[in-house]
């Protein structure tokens, strides 16, 4: 599989690959917002132009997908996705951050999330997409359950939130007959 991509349409949001025109200011401030980095660890990382175009350097030559959501009507990224992917295995893991806190709890994470999980099994052939979260991450939660994946499994304890040991959670879908 390669890693360029045209832009995806789903019902409310297109992925594009991310460029290094969206390395913006506010790109940036999602990044340093520690409401929208909560669960993630990103929120260890101090992020600046500089690292982030370094991140985004890694993608190239390889056949992952690093891209942006873009709600439709918006001329400026709300959000972005990973897919990290091995074609000999037929996997990728999923990865996907919000980052416009205006737009949460308006279905473009699902709608963005079905769109590229439709396309890796339709077009890239993949058999089986992960991911994962932690529990309190109810949000991502419902994300990959209205997916349709499934638990695989339970990481008890696994990393602190705010003081507190949390699970993260391993979900998984394989691609339909």
């Amino acid at each position: 599989m390669s890693a360029v991509l045209d832009t995806l349409s789903g019902h409310q949001v297109e992925l594009r690959p991310f460029t290094a025109a969206d390395i913006t200011p506010a790109y940036l401030g999602w990044l340093r917002d520690p409401e929208v980095v909560r669960f993630s660890n990103q929120r260890f990382r101090k992020h600046t132009a500089e690292s982030c175009a370094a991140y985004l350097a890694s993608f190239q030559g390889t056949s992952n997908l690093f891209l942006s959501i873009v709600h439709q009507g918006y001329e400026r990224p709300v959000g972005t996705m990973t897919a990290y992917i091995s074609a000999r295995h037929g996997t990728a893991d999923l990865g996907i951050l919000i980052g416009d806190r205006g737009c949460w709890g308006q279905g473009l994470g699902l709608d963005a999330w079905q769109t590229l999980m439709a396309h890796l099994f339709q077009h890239a052939g993949l058999r089986k997409i992960t991911a994962g979260t932690l529990r309190p991450n109810v949000g991502m939660v419902r994300i990959m359950e209205r997916a349709g994946m499934r638990l695989e499994g339970v990481r008890e304890c696994q990393e602190i939130v705010e003081g507190v040991p949390v699970d993260a959670l391993l979900y998984a879908s394989f691609r339909p007959e």
